[in-house]
């Protein structure tokens, strides 16, 4: 049964670590969200462990810098693991073999440049018909920049290379409640045509399994994802055997009805996305006393 609450303090107790998501959860990608920064700041007062996962395509130096950009103190979390990490990771310790040369499909060339950097020989490549994979990091929000993403997909899928996720989300919030295509909805589209793509980061085990190993923290159920995807932060600290939260302002705002019950709301919204139901919920990120 989902227990709806209004304050972390409530349940903060129960577990060894509190894991985060970034958007949708702490901010917009433009600012925080009203209370976010001061109930992390409340939670590392009070000494509770906490840590960040994100389908973020960047690696994890950044997302930490971003996150102490908008004014949280991000030495509060312990671990900041992104998908974009996860990748980098793999073709670091050699789990990629043959996979030497990336064309890029990022928000921006140097978001690319700065990922792959510490990767020895690998290298970025403009034209596909020189790749040995494609690099699916991230999308310009503006239209008319970044990179030719129908013509290097299509490219990828003639020559069947493999396509690197490494940010499955489908969608994104942004600054005024705008959402946003995110890379996961092309590595998506380019699968069902038959393009071969490996998806990294929520939902999929291994980044959850890399985190608690990273965290030292041997009982799945002592960490709590707090998440605002039922389909990638639910779903995946299910399987995970994590316990999970779901913050109902982020991503699916716009599904939750005024006045409706909100347990109801919940059972609906994560039915419409096959993934099981949440431990907990909340309206935004809180360690305020009031009703939800």
């Amino acid at each position: 049964m989902v227990k709806a609450i209004a304050s972390l303090a409530d349940i903060a107790g129960r577990f060894e670590v509190l894991v985060f998501d970034q958007w949708g959860v702490l901010h917009d990608g433009t600012r925080p969200y009203p209370g976010a920064v001061a109930a992390v700041e409340a939670l590392a007062g009070r000494g509770v462990r906490m840590a960040v996962l994100s389908n973020s395509g960047k690696r994890s130096a950044p997302n930490r810098a971003r996150i102490a950009a908008m004014g949280f103190p991000a030495q509060a979390f312990e671990v900041v693991m992104t998908s974009g990490e996860a990748l980098w990771r793999d073709m670091a310790d050699g789990h990629l073999p043959g996979i030497g040369a990336l064309c890029p499909i990022a928000a921006s060339r140097r978001d690319a440049e700065e990922w792959l950097d510490g990767l020895g020989q690998a290298q970025l490549v403009d034209d596909p018909a020189r790749a040995d994979a494609v690099l699916l990091m991230g999308l310009a929000d503006a239209p008319g920049h970044g990179s030719d993403v129908a013509g290097i997909l299509a490219a990828a899928l003639a020559r069947g290379l493999p396509v690197l996720c490494s940010n499955p989300d489908k969608a994104s919030p942004r600054a005024g409640g705008i959402i946003v295509s995110s890379p996961g909805a092309l590595a998506e589209a380019h699968a069902a045509a038959g393009g071969r793509v490996l998806l990294y980061g929520k939902p999929h085990g291994p980044v959850f399994a890399a985190l608690q190993r990273a965290l030292h923290v041997e009982q799945a159920a002592r960490l709590l994802m707090i998440g605002d995807s039922p389909e990638h932060d639910i779903a995946g600290a299910h399987a995970a055997g994590w316990a999970s939260l779901l913050v109902r302002g982020g991503l699916h705002a716009a599904h939750f009805r005024p006045g409706a019950p909100v347990i109801d709301e919940v059972a609906r919204l994560c039915a419409a996305h096959g993934a099981p139901l949440p431990d907990f919920t909340m309206a935004h990120v809180s360690m305020a006393e009031a009703h939800p």
